[in-house]
């Protein structure tokens, strides 16, 4: 019998706490696969004290510093523990096969996509890193501020109605792609890791995003990406 895995995520003001993008995925995984897991929830001004405290590894910056971050995965099964929602990915691939995230061997695919994709969002992002302060303590806000703008740098709210141009041209190219398949899904008619990052990218924004702003992207392309968001969270039977 599987032993609970141990998922590590950040707290918020919202119901249910879960708003960002990166531990939203190791929790779709999980829950697409039927693992058992739980959650840790931690305050976002803590992470770097209570991942040191349990001897995560600490990622890299561009200046080769170190950081700590979540998700991290916890699992008593192997006595594994993983930092990097792609890292978390692939090592639950690895142990627990049933249900393939990356089938048809396409993890190198998969993770070229990951990387393509977040090009289309950062450009964007500092309109939602402005809502996403919003929704966190203050403490937690000042601390995101201050980590965040080592490599977005402020202010963030002066070029408004461009970022939302940029996140709007870069759901236009994703679209492109999705539009090169005759299925539902990035691959087709098969689910992979592909539409679970995007949809933890569109749930981060329907969480922090005021009501009109998510109404916004739900009207791009057709309805697409309010329908990919929920497309995966019924795959991932997390609807």
């Amino acid at each position: 019998m599987t032993q609970t895995l141990v998922l590590y995520d950040t707290l918020s003001n919202l119901p249910g706490n879960s708003w960002s993008p990166n531990p939203a995925k190791p929790r779709f995984i999980l829950s697409y696969k039927g693992l058992p897991f739980v959650t840790v929830w931690v305050e976002y001004s803590d992470i770097s004290i209570a991942m040191k405290a349990i001897g995560a590894k600490p990622n890299k910056r561009s200046d080769g510093s170190d950081f700590c971050t979540v998700p991290v995965l916890s699992d008593p099964n192997t006595g594994a523990l993983i930092t990097d929602s792609l890292e978390i990915a692939s090592y639950l691939e690895k142990t627990y096969p049933e249900k393939p995230i990356f089938p048809n061997n396409s993890e190198s695919l998969i993770r070229e996509f990951d990387s393509a994709h977040i090009k289309l969002i950062i450009p964007a992002v500092k309109s939602i890193f402005v809502r996403s302060t919003e929704i966190l303590s203050p403490v937690s806000a000042k601390f995101f501020i201050k980590v965040r703008s080592m490599d977005v740098p402020l202010p963030w709210d002066a070029n408004y109605d461009e970022d939302w141009a940029l996140l709007e041209k870069g759901h236009n190219i994703a679209y492109e792609w999705y539009q090169k398949t005759d299925g539902k899904w990035f691959m087709g008619d098969t689910f992979s890791y592909a539409d679970i990052i995007v949809a933890c990218w569109l749930l981060w924004f329907k969480r922090v995003l005021k009501e009109d702003e998510w109404v916004r992207i739900s009207s791009w392309n057709e309805g697409k990406w309010a329908q990919v968001l929920a497309d995966v969270e019924k795959e991932c039977g997390l609807a």
